[in-house]
């Protein structure tokens, strides 16, 4: 869940790094490390990353890493990774690696696009900033389910469910797209797709630089990355910052269920926006009116939609376009087109590129989002047990809560996890700082507060009045900025939780 390199994802996706080295897989994370180190040998990247970059210029290099680490002498993958380096050898600490989220998120430019976009040049002063494709990403071993634009699976949130048969509907198309996976796996990679061997990717990446120690800023679902690669090695972990959290080491039911809490807690951001311009855009004078042209509009495109915009439809743009305050006003464009029902006016305010100009990284983003979500925990697998999730959502959350509870393809995944779920070691050293906002559509701020509880006195909170996702160069929170600076560069973490009021 990508129009903007890092953790903003195209409307209708919702919108993943890390190593490991010595033990049993299913025992603990741990596993061998090489008997040879691997070294990184630096080059320009490709065309298209560096033009992405630009007017930065990275650095690209492949590190292998097994394919799967039960057979850790068996076939290899190659991992590509960029580096923007450190220009100031007296003030340079280590590496700092980067993940904008996912699973699914290319991030080789990423190191250029937070340069750009304004990190502070003291944080580029200290680190050589590390940008990865994740193993199935891009260009490290990618995998890809054959999702085509006009196929019935265009995204990895669930349509809303308007009732029992919607759900027992979906079931069956879910079920199929889980086998379409399997059967477009010729490499076998899918099954070796999970939090925890990225984790210990990242661990071979960081030995293939030559650091004892690696420093980390992960946002979205790299929080959960993050807080695997400093659960599984906390020795190895230097400053860790974890930014927009979805509260675990992955992405399971629960954690995709809370989305729907996520927009029920933004969406009064958009609808006093949209209030006080009711004279511009006519979506209600009050946010209640606001509010209730939502669920009046989406009902009424579910009985007739409008140029091929349902109510499903209207409730995946709203909750993609709720990320950021700068996307409201062509939220609230879209809302107009399709209030008035002209056709025309409805295809003038569509996202720029319809479904048949869908790029082929799509069904990339797409196999390895379910892939890793499917592969790192059990999910349910009865067809009753989300039709009674869908039923509570749909009452407790009735913005959202009928798509974000509705059955996945992981009801009907065809590889079992291999391991359990990375679990979070609270004893370790004090080094993970927690950012959050507190409205955010994906991962709502109960996600920091649980891997606070989880990280215990390992991590200290930062919690920042403002809405939308991603906080750290994303937002414009002098507090927040000012704080993970202090603590990337300085290494000063908090003594307790931060409270950052409104900047």
């Amino acid at each position: 869940m990508t129009r903007e390199r890092g953790i903003r994802r195209s409307a209708p996706l919702a919108v993943a790094l890390c190593l490991g080295l010595s033990g049993s897989l299913v025992a603990g994370p741990a596993v061998a490390e090489e008997k040879e180190a691997t070294t990184v040998r630096w080059g320009d990247c490709p065309e298209d990353v560096a033009a992405e970059a630009a007017p930065v210029v990275l650095e690209c290099g492949t590190v292998p890493v097994p394919k799967d680490y039960a057979d850790p002498d068996g076939d290899r993958i190659e991992l590509m990774i960029s580096r923007l380096a450190s220009t100031d050898p007296d003030r340079r600490r280590g590496t700092l690696m980067l993940n904008p989220g996912g699973p699914g998120g290319s991030g080789l430019s990423q190191p250029a696009f937070l340069a750009n976009r304004g990190i502070p040049s003291e944080v580029l002063d200290t680190y050589d900033v590390i940008g990865t494709d994740t193993r199935g990403i891009g260009r490290s071993a990618p995998v890809a389910c054959g999702f085509t634009p006009d196929g019935p699976y265009f995204a990895n949130i669930p349509p809303y469910a308007v009732d029992d048969a919607a759900v027992t509907a979906r079931a069956k198309v879910v079920e199929k797209v889980a086998e379409q996976c399997a059967q477009h796996d010729r490499a076998g990679v899918l099954p070796h797709l999970t939090t925890a061997n990225t984790a210990r990717d990242l661990d071979r990446i960081r030995a293939a630089l030559g650091e004892e120690k690696t420093s980390f800023l992960g946002y979205s679902y790299g929080t959960a990355l993050g807080a695997a690669y400093a659960s599984m090695f906390p020795e190895r972990s230097d400053r860790i910052v974890l930014d927009s959290n979805i509260g675990d080491t992955h992405l399971d039911r629960d954690g995709m269920r809370r989305y729907a809490l996520g927009m029920e807690q933004t969406f009064p951001d958009f609808a006093r926006w949209a209030a006080a311009r009711h004279h511009s855009y006519g979506l209600g004078r009050t946010p209640a009116e606001v509010r209730r042209t939502y669920f009046t509009l989406a009902e009424q495109l579910d009985e007739k939609p409008v140029d091929g915009f349902d109510g499903n439809v209207l409730r995946q743009l709203t909750f993609g376009y709720l990320f950021k305050e700068v996307q409201y006003a062509k939220l609230a464009q879209q809302w107009q087109a399709l209030k008035s029902g002209d056709t025309e006016a409805v295809r003038a305010a569509a996202p720029s590129g319809g479904a048949a100009d869908t790029p082929p990284s799509i069904d990339n983003q797409l196999s390895v989002f379910l892939a890793v979500s499917c592969n790192d925990v059990k999910w349910p697998t009865s067809v009753d047990v989300y039709r009674e999730g869908v039923a509570e959502d749909r009452a407790r959350y009735p913005m959202f809560g009928a798509a974000t509870a509705n059955i996945t393809p992981c009801a009907f995944w065809p590889y079992a996890p291999a391991e359990e779920p990375v679990a979070i070691d609270d004893d370790g050293p004090r080094n993970i700082l927690l950012v959050q906002n507190l409205r955010d559509v994906p991962t709502p701020h109960v996600g920091g507060k649980l891997l606070r509880q989880k990280f215990a006195d390992r991590s200290r909170l930062v919690s920042v009045d403002d809405s939308g996702h991603g906080v750290y160069v994303y937002g414009d929170n002098p507090c927040a900025l000012n704080t993970t600076t202090r603590y990337l560069v300085d290494g000063k973490m908090p003594g307790k939780d931060v409270f950052c009021p409104a900047g």
